[in-house]
């Protein structure tokens, strides 16, 4: 080849040009490339270790992921990478990092082996919150995951609040009432948080886990992973599912005989000692420590802490099915003390939803309400004597008493009634449960209720009296306009008409609602009704009952036949029980040879009416020692607590007469 047919140098224009288009394709196939990349040989705690930091919005200490500090989740992530498994349980107590196990799987996946993820919760709202508050921060603060998923753009629909696109997927976040996300395009990897409070159902398609697993079918590498602290027993979905896997429980070793056992509640011992402040009751926990079912010794908080522990599996042979599922509690966290726990279990004491909250997130244990309440013969043997006057007359009202309610039930021929007496810390005693008889439309009826329940005044030892502050009386049944009428005559003396509530979410007492009064189609006026959330009623009531000390919360029962076997057949009528297929799955049941349930119905009402009541305990108790005091031969009686009538003003033409 001659010089002259040797091509033309290139200019720097040209070659400039050049590179600029190399560096293009270069980027492009970089991208393209990117999501075919094969994962690095890491284990999900291995590729924490690395390439996760913690935040500071999300997090007790913000910085490097450490797994030292929760050895128990290494298995539970490593378990993830295993291709063995495709599915994996952790039942949860709170502050043990479940939620960081999710995380942690989540960026594993975004960095190492994409594929699209779907997050549920349960509600949309959750989904939100979680991406705001746990899944934006460990983009935003993990490097290796910043570079490859873009801050939410309002312009960008891959890139918002409950979606995240990275190359080779896209993390989509709902809630488990979302039939349309649940079952359309095939999802490698499902995750789910807080199981037992997702909806039975999205919309009307089934289960919303089966409709998520249903849409893993055409991956072989499907992983699927499920978290939850534990709710109610036999009736809650993470159990069922822990069940059908490698069944692990974290043992710790005990420091003297070298036998490992997981730290439950029931191996727990503490001290503590109790005051009154402000009439409150406080608790100081002097000591805790556990004790060894094994060998029966005792180590501290610290030791058990500090000492060797493994996973140990109760059924290892669903490993080869694929499932692995694991179980913690809170005693082995690193942030939740042992002292913050007990203090929890003692502020729990004698209320069935409080401590349902501390069985599931502190004990890590399902909660069962097992109705452990005394039954009708053992009410009736601890009744007591109140005692008698000096004429030998039986005393009316016993030491103690603060405050007088009754509770009316309306049948078509009668009114049943009860007077409780009330003192400090929900102390209550039984005083009179009596029977009127009549209809509730007869004035008769009513003047007899004057008699033996409104106007009536009811002596302690001393002669002091109390009249009855405040009652209540049921407008159901076939005289509700009657019942509104009779009580709007005896407003003066805090005479209400009430409505029961059925249903958990109901509130047991609200302020009152004017309800207008109907006679013959024609309103004839108004009077005041409260709206009563009974079952929450009958919840603290079984509460109180259990209760076995004279004290708080205990129930007095005087040893008369107007407290018999039949009042405690009626005060025992209903027990609780759960439906899982319904919204509301709790519900109170008559109990089988239990119809007649007047008596749980005026003692629900009775305790209502306390609680609406205004009421400063520590003043009347003062007024009643002071009476006692200056006791002379004429007898002392302490009027209801009356409320200030406000100045009516003349421009104004509408006035509230309560």
């Amino acid at each position: 080849m001659t010089k002259n047919n040797a091509p033309a140098a290139l200019t720097e224009a040209e070659r400039n040009a050049r590179k600029r288009g190399a560096a293009r394709l270069n980027r492009a196939m970089r991208k393209a490339l990117s999501g075919m990349t094969p994962p690095d040989d890491l284990t999900v705690s291995q590729w924490a270790e690395v390439k996760r930091r913690l935040s500071a919005e999300s997090a007790a200490e913000p910085g490097p992921w450490r797994t030292a500090r929760t050895p128990y989740l290494q298995e539970p992530m490593d378990a993830f990478t295993d291709p063995k498994v495709r599915h994996i349980v952790m039942v949860a107590a709170s502050q043990v990092g479940k939620s960081e196990f999710l995380n942690n799987c989540i960026g594993y996946i975004i960095d190492e082996d994409p594929g699209s993820i779907l997050f549920i919760h349960p509600t949309t709202i959750d989904a939100q919150e979680y991406s705001k508050l746990r899944i934006a921060p460990m983009l935003r603060d993990s490097p290796a995951l910043r570079q490859k998923v873009s801050t939410p753009k309002s312009r960008d629909s891959r890139n918002t609040i409950l979606q995240k696109a990275y190359p080779g997927g896209i993390l989509t976040m709902c809630g488990s009432t979302e039939a349309h996300a649940l079952a359309s395009k095939p999802i490698r990897y499902v995750f789910g948080d807080e199981r037992d409070r997702w909806a039975l159902s999205a919309g009307n398609e089934g289960d919303p886990w089966d409709l998520a697993m249903a849409r893993q079918t055409t991956f072989y590498n499907a992983k699927a992973v499920e978290v939850s602290t534990t709710t109610i027993k036999n009736a809650s979905a993470i159990e069922a599912a822990y069940y059908t896997g490698t069944m692990e429980r974290w043992n710790s070793q005990c420091p003297h005989c070298g036998e490992y056992h997981e730290i439950r509640w029931a191996d727990i011992r503490f001290e503590y000692e109790e005051s009154v402040i402000a009439r409150k009751k406080t608790f100081r926990v002097k000591s805790v420590y556990y004790v060894c079912p094994g060998c029966g010794c005792v180590s501290s908080e610290v030791e058990m802490k500090r000492a060797s522990a493994r996973w140990v599996a109760e059924n290892p042979e669903a490993y080869t099915q694929g499932t692995r599922s694991f179980w913690l509690n809170a005693f082995v966290s690193q942030w939740a003390s042992w002292e913050t726990i007990v203090l929890k279990y003692l502020n729990a004491l004698g209320s069935t939803k409080k401590m349902q909250v501390v069985y599931n997130t502190c004990f890590g244990e399902p909660w069962e309400d097992r109705g452990d309440i005394e039954d009708e013969d053992s009410l009736l043997a601890r009744r007591e004597d109140y005692g008698k006057d000096k004429s030998g007359e039986p005393i009316e009202l016993p030491p103690g008493v603060l405050v007088l309610t009754t509770g009316i039930d309306t049948q078509d021929d009668r009114m049943e009634y009860e007077i409780v007496g009330h003192g400090h810390f929900g102390e209550t005693w039984g005083i009179e449960k009596g029977i009127v008889m009549g209809r509730p439309d007869d004035e008769a009826t009513w003047r007899k209720l004057d008699e033996v329940v409104f106007d009536r005044v009811l002596r302690f030892e001393n002669g002091v009296g109390l009249r009855v502050s405040m009652s209540f009386v049921d407008e159901g049944g076939h005289f509700t306009q009657e019942v509104r009428m009779q009580c709007r005559a005896r407003l003066g003396r805090k005479v209400f008409c009430i409505k029961g509530m059925p249903g958990s979410d109901k509130p047991y007492t609200a302020p009152p609602k004017k309800q207008k009064i109907i006679v013959n189609q024609i309103a004839v006026g108004t009077c005041w009704q409260y709206q009563i959330g009974v079952d929450s009623g009958k919840e603290i009531i079984m509460d109180n009952l259990r209760v076995q000390t004279p004290g708080a919360k205990y129930c007095h029962f005087p040893k008369r036949d107007d407290y018999g076997s039949g009042y405690f057949a009626g005060l025992l009528s209903e027990t609780k029980v759960y439906d899982p297929n319904k919204k509301q799955p709790w519900s109170w049941k008559k109990i089988p040879g239990h119809e007649r349930n007047e008596a749980l119905d005026c003692r629900n009402y009775a305790l209502a009416a306390f609680r609406a009541l205004p009421k400063n305990l520590d003043e009347i108790d003062n007024q009643l020692k002071s009476a006692a005091g200056m006791q002379t031969a004429a007898t002392a009686t302490i009027e209801p607590p009356r409320r200030r009538q406000p100045q009516r003003k003349r421009t104004k033409r509408y006035y509230d007469d309560w």
